[in-house]
């Protein structure tokens, strides 16, 4: 493939030309390890992954997670076993720190890790050292037996509700059973280390790491001193032998009806309102049935916002959610009543209300003191009280994290709210499509303290809208894959669109009421505007109207309130798959999550009336000059289904 061509079909998968990271798969005895981007991931037994991922991390004072840049790599394969060296070099806002790796695995499948920071001059980090992700699969819910730092040893249980405290603190070393009669020991040396359970900012792992979140942060790494660490992985008992798994089709069994689809909405934040009121007539097009509009009620001149929030209402024919932000310094009463006076005086009445005050826009972490709020209670009567006619919400703008760690009232609200970013913690390409996993255990947890309260998520991006746990986001002029950034590339390509299908998958699976995603223009926009910064490809391309993932709403809006179908993938890992009732028929659509080629095979599509829409790289240029693009169909051929690299297939059956 030349090289025009390359960097085109790189900004039509990911919107970004930032190369991916090359993956390469070592053995280790029975042992099988992906070394990627200066991490062993993946690590599998016989098959059966034991560890996600064992990684050298260097966090700045926001929590963003620098990317290393990797030099005198040097990778050793031999014997049954291998050997990797390299040099690393992470980039913060307050200094360099350069570190060196040692990574070696023996015949025996005994993975050792070294990892030496060595910073010149003193700065500022929130964390640098190993961590560690046990997989969800095998471990959540799991005995676990923990070495403490003091030698003491424990016998107890990964959570299965996710745990919004750290699960285990003061470890020294971790032991589970990936197979029966395996045991699998992780150690670590040259800190204190502690697990916290990832699925709440929607990481699909259980996260062990140093130094302990009750010590300071951030903190000074000394300049010309070494932060040295070992980590350790060894089994014992009957290990089974190597194999190297092969990807064939992945198959989409069709079931029984299973309630209804979730209503599907956009989001808008007061920066974004000018740009949205440009493209109003092409959001209309997608035809979702709520948009939430932000109000931040410390701001001066707040109020100047709700008359454009109903003009977009009606234009893009949308109810209006209000996201209201208190101050939360005095009585709830008297800071919501003049929102609903302005309100009022602009025509807007909102179909739902959610008041959250200010102090909840932060994270607090165990052990962190919590700022005064006022309580849940008053907050809910305040607003049910000035807006009569609304649903009252409650949750969080954040993560699933706050929620978790302040759960509201249910039983006093209409519906439970709270937002995700995929991009928290890691932002390459294949964790950000495993927080699909995660979602499933956030909506079985909220459930598990919500109880039947409607559930809504969102809004919810790639992306992050703000930074609950740092003074700002990452900044991203380079246009690639950064953790905590609000200019996130991903969502303008087909992994975008992939990415969005796979959620509302899930949270169809679980019966949402409602799902809140993208914003009608801006950063997180399904429409085309210009922005601040260049937008590869598009900005070359003033035809072009819609992101990719306009279509995957537009199609999913369209199901809102229809008979859902189960719709089970064999792997879900690679493919997730949506269905619902149609005209007598069945609608299904379905996305490849993964950056290689696949084929599907629906279960009963043979001999069957089927048309077939495809949204891929080939069709790339043609959907974003149509918005209404996935309308064209042609009828199916054949009983399987190609689909490239991050495709969004729409496959309607007759009944």
């Amino acid at each position: 493939m030349g090289k025009d061509r390359a960097w085109e079909r790189a900004i039509k998968l990911y919107g970004t030309d930032e190369p991916v990271p090359e993956r390469r798969v070592l053995q280790a005895g029975p042992l099988s390890v992906t070394f990627e981007n200066g991490q062993l991931r993946w690590i599998k037994l016989g098959g059966t992954e034991v560890i996600r991922a064992i990684a050298f991390l260097v966090r700045d004072r926001n929590w963003s997670t620098c990317n290393p840049e990797i030099s005198n790599l040097r990778i050793e394969e031999g014997a049954g076993g291998f050997a990797i060296t390299f040099d690393a070099l992470c980039r913060t806002p307050d200094g360099d720190i350069p570190w060196r790796a040692d990574f070696r695995g023996r015949p025996d499948g005994t993975v050792t890790c070294v990892g030496v920071a060595a910073p010149r001059k003193d700065v500022l980090t929130c964390r640098t050292g190993f961590v560690i992700l046990h997989p969800l699969a095998g471990v959540a819910g799991r005995p676990m037996e923990i070495e403490h730092a003091d030698g003491r040893r424990e016998t107890t249980r990964a959570p299965e509700a996710i745990d919004p405290q750290q699960c285990f603190l003061d470890v020294r070393a971790m032991t589970h059973e990936p197979l029966p009669g395996v045991r699998a020991t992780i150690r670590m040396e040259g800190d204190v280390w502690e697990t916290e359970d990832h699925r709440n900012w929607t990481d699909a792992s259980f996260k062990t790491y140093c130094r302990p979140l009750a010590l300071p942060w951030p903190y000074t790494l000394k300049g010309g001193e070494e932060v040295r660490q070992t980590v350790t992985l060894s089994f014992s008992g009957p290990l089974p032998a190597a194999t190297r798994a092969a990807d064939g089709p992945v198959s989409v069994r069709l079931g029984a009806a299973a309630g209804p689809m979730p209503r599907i909405g956009l989001s808008l934040l007061p920066e974004d309102l000018e740009l949205a009121l440009g493209v109003a007539d092409t959001v209309r097009l997608a035809g979702v049935q709520h948009i939430n509009c932000r109000v931040d009620l410390r701001e001066s001149g707040w109020e100047r916002v709700l008359p454009g929030y109903r003009d977009i209402a009606g234009k893009i024919g949308a109810e209006v959610v209000l996201e209201a932000i208190i101050p939360g310094t005095g009585a709830p009463a008297d800071e919501i009543a003049p929102l609903a006076r302005a309100a009022a005086a602009a025509g807007l009445t909102p179909a739902a209300v959610m008041v959250t005050p200010a102090v909840d826009l932060k994270s607090y972490p165990p052990g962190v003191p919590v700022p005064p709020a006022p309580d849940w209670a008053d907050i809910i009567a305040a607003a049910r009280a000035a807006f009569p006619k609304a649903r009252i919400g409650g949750g969080m703008l954040s993560n699933f994290t706050e929620l978790n760690r302040k759960r509201p009232p249910a039983k006093l609200l209409d519906y439970v709210t709270h937002a995700t970013s995929a991009i928290v913690h890691a932002a390459d390409d294949r964790s950000v499509m495993e927080t699909l996993e995660s979602v499933e255990h956030i909506i079985r947890s909220t459930r598990a303290f919500c109880g039947d309260v409607p559930y809504r998520i969102g809004p919810s991006h790639i992306g992050n809208s703000f930074n609950p746990y740092g003074d700002a986001v990452t900044p991203n002029p380079d246009n690639v894959r950064v953790t905590m950034a609000r200019v996130e590339p991903r969502h303008r390509g087909l992994f975008g669109a992939a990415w969005h299908l796979g959620y509302l998958s899930v949270a169809a699976e679980g019966a949402l009421e409602a799902v809140t995603m993208a914003s009608p223009a801006g950063e997180f926009g399904v429409a085309v505007t210009r922005l601040p910064h260049a937008r590869p490809w598009y900005d070359d391309h003033p035809e072009a109207k819609v992101y990719p993932l306009f279509h995957v709403l537009r199609g999913v809006a369209a199901g809102a309130g229809a008979t859902r179908v189960t719709a089970e993938s064999s792997d879900r890992g690679r493919l997730r798959c949506l269905a619902w009732r149609r005209n007598g028929g069945i609608e299904l659509w379905f996305a490849n999550l993964r950056d290689e080629p696949l084929e599907v095979a629906v279960d009963g599509l043979a001999g069957r009336t089927a048309r077939l829409g495809r949204l891929d790289a080939a069709s790339f240029a043609a959907a974003a000059a149509d918005p209404a693009f996935m309308d064209r169909t042609a009828p199916v051929t054949s009983d399987r289904v190609p689909l490239d690299a991050f495709g969004v297939a729409r496959l309607t059956l007759a009944a």
